[in-house]
């Protein structure tokens, strides 16, 4: 009898464990805040009368649509990479307020206005990458866009890589200024990052001008305590050892070795601006 409630004891933690195994966990950059206004980014994102996909849609919602956070709902769902909950919006439209429910993931990250334009970064998907130095490598890649909207017309948008769902913690999304290159009316910066050593953030500019987006090369830094750091930044005409009409692409490394000396390796390149668009010098 006692072999027998020993077997059952250790049957019911197995369950338990492969149960906790199970639970996701949603990607920070989709935790939105009760009574918050936030902005649709998927277009033609559909409104659940639940939070599950086999719920009744209610309604479908544009791109660039404001939506007001009414409540997190605890489940999660998961497509490709991306891991969000779903929230209870209210909106307005054809001239009356709505409720349903959204998966997080169609919202948009950040977003902001300027000069009577709309512009919004969120991740649109999830794509297998083969690893660049081991080709036999598949990594799960998930890709961002920024959008610019005038009204309700998309005007341009680019796409650029995110990394994996361990760099999605935490994502910031602003306007800067022209940085002093010409013709361009304001960059745009969005960032993603890990919290964890070793997980890598990706920081992407773009260059607004002429109601066109043009992205720069992506920049990622990564660390590891004060045993590694990979470190890439974009010196421009306006910062501190900046040239006119290019920009200035910088790299620094270090690693200690196993007696914890430091070695460090920089590089440098330059990025030629003729107002229109860049090439390497």
């Amino acid at each position: 009898m006692k072999t027998l409630f020993t077997v059952l004891f250790f049957f019911i933690v197995q369950i338990f464990s492969a149960q906790e195994e199970e639970i996701e966990y949603a990607n920070g950059i989709f935790n939105f805040q009760e009574n918050k206004t936030q902005k649709i980014f998927t277009d033609w994102t559909r409104i659940r009368q639940f939070p599950n996909i086999n719920a009744q849609i209610l309604d479908s919602l544009q791109t660039n649509q404001q939506v007001l956070i009414l409540k997190q709902d605890e489940t999660i769902l998961k497509l490709g990479e991306r891991r969000a909950n779903w929230y209870k919006i209210s909106y307005q439209k054809d001239n009356k307020t709505s409720e349903g429910y959204v998966w997080g993931g169609n919202l948009c990250v950040g977003y902001r206005n300027k000069n009577g334009y709309d512009f919004l970064f969120g991740l649109t998907k999830t794509i297998n990458k083969k690893d660049k130095e081991y080709p036999q490598i598949i990594n799960a890649q998930n890709i961002a866009a920024i959008k610019v909207v005038e009204g309700n017309t998309l005007i341009d948008e680019v796409a650029f890589d995110t990394g994996s769902a361990e760099s999605l913690s935490y994502g910031t999304f602003n306007i800067e200024s022209n940085h002093k290159l010409q013709n361009v009316e304001f960059t745009l910066k969005a960032m993603v990052s890990g919290e964890a050593c070793g997980i890598a953030s990706y920081d992407q500019y773009v260059l607004f001008k002429d109601k066109k987006l043009i992205a720069l090369p992506q920049l990622m830094n990564v660390g590891d305590a004060d045993v590694y750091y990979h470190s890439e930044e974009f010196v421009f005409p306006n910062d501190k050892g900046g040239i006119p009409n290019a920009f200035i692409f910088k790299m620094e490394e270090m690693e200690k070795d196993d007696k914890d000396r430091e070695k460090k390796k920089k590089a440098s390149k330059i990025y030629l601006w003729d107002g229109n668009s860049y090439k390497l010098k």
